[in-house]
């Protein structure tokens, strides 16, 4: 088991869903990550990766009715794997068979993330500039 942590943003509204077999509702996300690094000319570079979160019950219940695109985010929970098979080619004699393994993040829980909230915690640990205490932040 892989257990994951996502900090980023919604690339697009949640979507609820239902699994063919049984018709239970599942609600999923488009989350993209950001890394940013120095590259060696000293220039910055950035890389976006998007990744697919699925939640199921309540949890996709509430996140259809409390989030939209945009919102910042932190997903927990953990990575898991589906293999698909697809036939290869269009022609009848093709017999073989393309395996494609789709990875997807099983969320147990997704919060809403804000810059007040980062504001706040920091000013509560006496971070803020132009404090004049000397005692230690914690």
């Amino acid at each position: 088991m892989y257990h994951v942590q996502l900090i980023g943003f919604l690339g697009k509204d949640p979507e609820q869903k239902q699994v063919r077999g049984n018709g239970a509702n599942f609600t999923v996300l488009s989350v993209a990550t950001q890394q940013s690094w120095k590259d060696s000319n000293d220039e910055w570079q950035s890389k976006t990766e998007w990744h697919r979160v699925v939640a199921f019950n309540r949890l996709g219940e509430s996140i259809v009715s409390t989030l939209h695109k945009g919102d910042h985010v932190l997903v927990d929970r953990q990575l898991v794997s589906s293999k698909y098979e697809r036939e290869n080619g269009k022609s009848k004699k093709s017999k073989t068979s393309k395996v494609t393994i789709l990875w997807s993040v099983r969320a147990n829980s997704v919060r809403r993330l804000s810059r007040a909230e980062a504001e706040a915690s920091v000013q509560a640990n006496g971070m803020e500039t132009g404090s004049e205490s000397n005692e230690p932040p914690f």
